[in-house]
């Protein structure tokens, strides 16, 4: 493990989330710790995104921006909001000039699949049908996000092939979860590693399924057909149960026919992009940041 990293790991608490509400306060709190970057060369605005119920977001529009990113938080479906997700969302828009769409997606177990889901592909279709109220070039719309938020946007961009929705340029998939029945070699052996436990990583996808049988748009890697998705970049750590089922999408979207570009980061951990005093994680930051610029343009 990367040494200013494995530094870190005494100092992380416990990984759970058989109490959601107290994992929550747990969340927040470390978000709150985060410094948060310089956001003075952009606009920022909170509105609520008519859907059944509202959706919250928050926007972040670097000047001069028409590129956008919906973007979707980590948490394991249960933990997160617009305000945890602050320093990540500020950081992507200050460092790629690309305008961010954070979404406050319905959280489970109160709101299992497909709540997210549809929260999210609401914004995505509200961003496409009043992108020049916003100031977007419809033609540069992606999707992304970290760990279970960039699972969400990987089934968003499912969705919206299959239901010939807004069209989506560019997937930003940063160490997602996509896979619930937990049998790839990473997620059987890395079962005690920083921030993600085998545990915790079944406890997320319980809360969100809830009684729901798993389905593509609920864990992406289970869809049978990936031709025709936009292109992507996934990045993956390599001391976390997600890597091999990230890495195998990444060659089975290749095979179909899909452009990608995968990041394996040695010596990381999932999440460790959050220790911004690590050489390693800023960059990771700055590499999101880069692949997003690449993708749209900017």
């Amino acid at each position: 493990m990367d040494p200013e990293l494995e530094a870190f790991i005494p100092l992380f608490p416990r990984a759970d989330l058989t109490d959601p509400v107290t994992a929550r306060k747990s969340f927040a709190g470390l978000a709150a710790a985060v410094p948060a970057p310089d956001t003075a060369g952009m606009e920022i605005e909170d509105r609520t995104v008519p859907a059944d119920p509202g959706v919250p977001v928050r926007i972040y529009r670097p000047h001069g921006a028409q590129a956008a990113i919906v973007w979707l938080h980590g948490g394991g479906f249960v933990m997160g909001d617009v305000d945890t997700e602050h320093p990540w969302a500020a950081r992507i828009a200050g460092l790629s000039g690309v305008i961010v769409i954070s979404v406050g997606y319905r959280l489970a177990p109160e709101h299992p699949f497909p709540a997210a889901l549809d929260d999210a592909y609401a914004v995505l279709v509200w961003a496409a049908e009043h992108a020049a109220e916003l100031g977007i070039d419809p033609a540069r719309i992606a999707v992304g996000g970290h760990s279970s938020g960039a699972g969400l946007a990987a089934a968003v961009a499912l969705r919206a092939g299959d239901q010939h929705g807004p069209p989506i340029c560019f997937q930003l998939l940063n160490q997602p979860g996509l896979d619930d029945r937990q049998e790839t070699w990473s997620a059987r052996t890395f079962t005690e590693t920083p921030w993600l436990t085998r545990d915790k990583v079944a406890d997320g996808w319980r809360h969100y399924l809830g009684s729901a049988p798993a389905s593509p748009y609920a864990a992406a890697a289970r869809a049978d057909d990936l031709s025709g998705l936009p292109p992507a970049h996934i990045a993956t750590a390599e001391f976390c149960p997600n890597r091999d089922e990230d890495i195998t999408y990444a060659v089975r979207l290749l095979q179909a026919g899909v452009s990608v570009e995968l990041h394996q980061w040695p010596g990381t951990f999932h999440g460790s992009q959050a220790i911004l005093s690590a050489e390693v994680s800023q960059r990771q930051n700055a590499e999101l940041a880069a692949a997003l610029r690449r993708a749209l343009a900017v």
